[in-house]
């Protein structure tokens, strides 16, 4: 099915830039069409090259990936929007292009001198570091938007005014040539971790997922999705969650999931008898989960990977069943909506041809050749690459989906485009990391927000909570799994949460700023194609994704849900109570199970699931009971309206 019946390409493109800062690029004409557009292929070879054979210490190779990435920023985005001026570049942008390519290959030309001269620093240094980290924050606020480059620029000041700080926030402060030597010329601040990822996993998984999209598996993905649940009772809504989750393995963002397959679903679900909020929070709820989904989770889980110190494929692990039980969760309140409204499923005739839809089942084998060469223990790096090929190899099965070599060069230069986001977020993001190792700052926040919560763990981690929705509003995944990981989790670690659990916690958080009001980007998306009330969108998103907000808690309490020191028994009990309790209080919210639920039924019904979903033996038992309970009432209303519907009139 296309989704030109429903909106058209431009359509898509502006809601997505409206949304996305990310995706607000200039569409040139022209020369300057052709030079940004050999840039971004010359950078993809660069990395794969880079990959493949080139040995580069890191004070070169993030450096040169840095200058592609700031180079092109100031190319492609403008300074602020203006009619007009997505097809000039002006001169002023030109200059700070060139500008960060000599700031950045300033390590490149004088390495073995600036290597030397550690702590140093000559004028010529100064000016270069300076200038670095004010190339850095702005290219941050043009494709991130302005909350990291606030909260960057605050850590800065931060470390500058340490003595004058409050209680204790207090420290004895650094001079600036100390601070633009730390923040540039080592690698704990720009070109420390969070770009050493950039550079390396990310990329190339996001170069894969280009190279996906070239084969067509984006409309694939929809089309299976109307295979699988099309027919079923509200069926559009079930689909969205569906394709939600496949588009989330290969997309990097809330937003652009949701204009994607929320283009086509949010139209169908309003014509099957959805409301317009329900039907936009169906798809924002749902593509934000995608950001959740392993293996990609947005590019974080490679960040969380080096952060946390344990083997990428240990996150994968870890994430699967938490992001099974969210969409669990929304499919359960989407089916309770239909039943409570008599909503059908998709007519014969809506649907896509489902011999055809299996015969491009081959799509998908470079997801499956990718996951299973990290199961094989080929280092991320390998298995894109073998992934990439995959698809150029996978296309040529047939005619339509071949790649010629204008469409490789084309997947190139989409792969460099997208990255430039992740390339601005993780070398502005290198900034706060570098504050925090030279301030201690991580800790005194750890040591304050424990303070405030009294040493207790609950309040912790509803401290923690209300910490990482604030920090992930209007925040793109990667920088938003940066900044919340290095403010917030340091305090749960305190208190023994196990340190996976504590990054995916915020983590967690930190993506549902994206439908939480009141800067819920996915839902205000996802309002302007359901032309409903943003605001409204954005409530029935969080209700929608009630999962999102107490998976967190199960994992943390019970870390057997990230498959961490647990047995198969133990984590299949815990999924099997976790779904029961999202059952439980689906129904309750919904007001709806067999049968309509009365105000009892539906406070007994969420009371239910929220104890079968807080592990332990006595609170599994009663939860369990109480909704037994509540499903033989709901089942006994059932079968007599059933029967009295059946008497002769």
């Amino acid at each position: 099915m296309s989704t030109s019946n429903n909106m058209s390409q431009k359509e898509m493109e502006d809601l997505i830039a409206k949304y996305d800062k990310e995706s607000a690029v200039r569409q040139y004409v022209g020369p300057m069409k052709w030079i940004t557009f050999c840039l971004l292929v010359l950078f993809a070879v660069y990395q794969l090259s880079y990959t493949l054979f080139l040995t580069l210490p890191p004070q070169i190779h993030r450096p040169i990936h840095l200058a592609f990435g700031l180079g092109l920023i100031y190319l492609l985005y403008a300074g602020r929007s203006k009619k007009g001026s997505e097809q000039k570049v002006g001169i002023i942008n030109i200059i700070l292009a060139l500008l960060s390519v000599f700031v950045s290959l300033y390590w490149v030309i004088d390495y073995e001198n600036l290597v030397l001269r550690t702590g140093n620093y000559t004028t010529l240094d100064m000016f270069v570091g300076g200038a670095a980290i004010l190339l850095v924050l702005e290219a941050a606020r043009r494709v991130v938007g302005w909350p990291i480059t606030i909260i960057a620029s605050l850590f800065l000041l931060y470390t500058y005014f340490g003595p004058y700080m409050p209680g204790f926030l207090e420290h004895r402060g650094s001079t600036v040539p100390r601070i633009i030597g730390h923040t540039y010329f080592t690698l704990e601040g720009i070109l420390g971790t969070p770009l050493a990822v950039s550079s390396t996993f990310i990329f190339l998984f996001v170069l894969f997922g280009a190279f996906l999209e070239k084969t067509g598996v984006g409309q694939y993905f929809n089309d299976l999705s109307l295979v699988i649940a099309g027919r079923r009772i509200g069926g559009p809504a079930k689909v969205a969650v569906f394709s939600s989750a496949l588009q989330g393995t290969i997309s990097g963002s809330s937003v652009a999931n949701v204009v994607t397959s929320g283009s086509f679903t949010i139209p169908m679900m309003k014509r099957l008898g959805y409301r317009p909020e329900f039907a936009g929070a169906v798809e924002a709820a749902a593509s934000t989960g995608g950001q959740i989904m392993p293996p990609i989770m947005g590019a974080a889980a490679f960040l969380m990977a080096e952060f946390v110190g344990v083997p990428y494929l240990e996150i994968v692990k870890a994430a699967a069943l938490p992001a099974l039980l969210y969409f669990t969760g929304i499919w359960i309140m989407t089916h309770f909506e239909a039943k409570r409204l008599g909503l059908r499923g998709l007519k014969k005739e809506e649907m896509p041809d489902k011999k055809e839809v299996l015969k491009k089942s081959y799509l998908l084998l470079p997801i499956l050749v990718i996951i299973g060469a990290l199961m094989l223990n080929f280092t991320p790096e390998r298995a894109a690459i073998i992934g990439i090929i995959s698809c150029v190899i996978v296309g040529a099965f047939r005619k339509e989906t071949r790649m010629s070599v204008t469409d490789i060069l084309e997947a190139f230069a989409s792969g460099s485009k997208i990255a430039l986001g992740v390339v601005a977020a993780t070398a502005c993001a290198g900034i706060i990391v570098g504050t925090v190792t030279l301030t201690g700052i991580g800790l005194k926040l750890a040591n304050g927000l424990i303070d405030l919560a009294g040493g207790q763990l609950f309040l912790t981690l509803f401290f923690t909570m209300i910490a990482s929705l604030i920090l992930g509003m209007g925040t793109p995944t990667t920088a938003n799994y940066i900044i919340t990981s290095t403010i917030a989790a340091p305090a749960l670690v305190q208190l023994g949460v196990p340190v996976v659990a504590a990054h995916m916690f915020t983590f967690y958080f930190g993506i549902v700023a994206d439908i939480t009001p009141p800067v819920a980007l996915a839902a205000f998306a996802a309002s302007g194609i359901a032309k409903s009330k943003p605001m409204r969108t954005g409530v029935e998103s969080t209700r929608l994704a009630i999962a999102a907000f107490m998976a967190p808690y199960i994992f943390v309490v019970s870390p057997a849900l990230l498959l961490i020191d647990t047995t198969l028994f133990g984590s299949i009990w815990v999924m099997f109570t976790s779904v029961m309790g999202m059952i439980g209080v689906g129904a309750g919210l919904i007001g709806y199970w067999m049968a309509k639920l009365n105000p009892l039924e539906r406070i007994l019904s969420v009371a239910g699931g929220l104890l079968a979903v807080i592990p332990g033996t006595m609170t599994d038992a009663i939860g369990l009971a109480l909704l037994a309970l509540v499903f033989a009432f709901s089942y006994y209303k059932n079968r007599k309206e059933n029967q009295l519907g059946q008497l002769p009139s």
